[in-house]
């Protein structure tokens, strides 16, 4: 499983910053996700074994399989019986009030993850939907080969994306649209090979939004990819 995820890991930071993987899984999410809602670990109350949840607040947690396995074994109801007080009553409620995890449904080789509808190739992730090959992301849809990306759609290869669509080959690009091998862009549309950009449209080769000739353009980009991964 690891070594399946670190080589869809590689393809995508080969295909951004034109380099071979130097990252562990671990330090990947140390790395790009520090700032992204995961699933945790937690501990399923029927087996005691671990599992992830999305919720936050839960006391008690059970999986989805196993939830399941009981409903259909012996189904959840309790006979009926006199309630003397309503601690009584907390208690019974407390006993059956387990918290579902790892919800995934119509979706294979899912990890670590919780809340997956129609995925594929998706580790510790959450909220997500129609996926593939995803790593440490939450709330994205309709994309593949992303790592630590959120609140996003559309998107492919692309290393932190936040609140975006149509993004492609790009790290680190919140609030925008249609923006392709780029670094750093915020608020923008319609971008490619654009660096450290805001809140401009249909450009190609501007670097902090001043414009560039291709040599320079490329000159500095190679010079911040190498601060990328040595930072």
């Amino acid at each position: 499983m690891e070594k399946d995820f670190l080589e869809i890991a590689n393809k995508i930071i080969k295909s951004i910053l034109k380099v071979e993987n130097p990252y562990s899984l671990e330090e990947m999410e140390k790395r790009f996700a520090f700032d992204i809602k995961l699933p945790y670990p937690v501990i399923d109350a029927i087996t005691k074994e671990e599992t992830w949840a999305s919720s936050p607040n839960g006391k008690n947690y059970i999986t989805n399989k196993n939830m399941e396995k009981k409903d259909a074994s012996g189904g959840w109801m309790l006979p009926k019986r006199d309630l003397k007080n309503l601690e009584e009553l907390l208690q019974i409620w407390s006993s059956i009030n387990l918290i579902t995890t790892e919800r995934v449904y119509d979706s294979m080789n899912v990890f670590k993850s919780d809340t997956i509808y129609n995925c594929e190739n998706i580790y510790h992730c959450g909220d997500c939907r129609s996926c593939k090959d995803l790593l440490f992301c939450d709330s994205c849809g309709d994309s593949e080969f992303l790592i630590a990306s959120q609140r996003s759609a559309s998107c492919n290869f692309s290393i932190r994306v936040d609140d975006s669509k149509n993004c492609s080959n790009c790290y680190n690009v919140i609030c925008s649209n249609k923006i392709q091998n780029s670094l750093f862009i915020q608020d923008s549309y319609n971008l490619e090979e654009c660096m450290f950009c805001s809140h401009i449209a249909s450009k190609k080769y501007c670097i902090a939004n001043m414009q560039f000739e291709k040599e320079e353009y490329f000159e500095v980009k190679r010079k911040i990819i190498e601060w990328i991964l040595n930072s």
